[in-house]
């Protein structure tokens, strides 16, 4: 081969790469990227709010959508929803069902 063949070779292979790039990047423009659904003006409405590995096969997910949240347990077995609250709800549903000291103790006694 001499030294034509090998420039040909490289000016090819330069523009089937900026092909490529021309492509992905019209897909993107139109939206035909996979994964994600995307909105200039619109917020998230899905978000992964904190992951507990348990173990190795199982792990807790909390997951935030709109004005609720849920708690999934996701295993080898299949995926468990596990418990849903209003958003920012698992504090507040839990403070709201442990009763306070004062408020346990009955009318004429005295806390110690």
């Amino acid at each position: 081969m001499d030294l034509d063949q090998y420039i040909r070779f490289l000016m090819a292979l330069l523009f089937v790469v900026a092909l490529i790039m021309v492509v992905a990047w019209v897909m993107r423009r139109a939206g035909m990227a996979g994964g994600t659904v995307r909105g200039r003006s619109r917020q998230r409405r899905l978000s992964v709010v904190e992951a507990l590995p348990i173990d190795a096969k199982r792990r807790l997910i909390l997951v935030r959508r709109d004005d609720r949240e849920h708690l999934i347990l996701l295993s080898a077995n299949g995926d468990l929803l596990v418990d849903s609250a209003p958003a920012g709800g698992f504090d507040t549903a839990l403070a709201g069902t442990v009763d306070s000291p004062a408020a346990s103790a009955p009318a004429g006694s005295q806390p110690r």
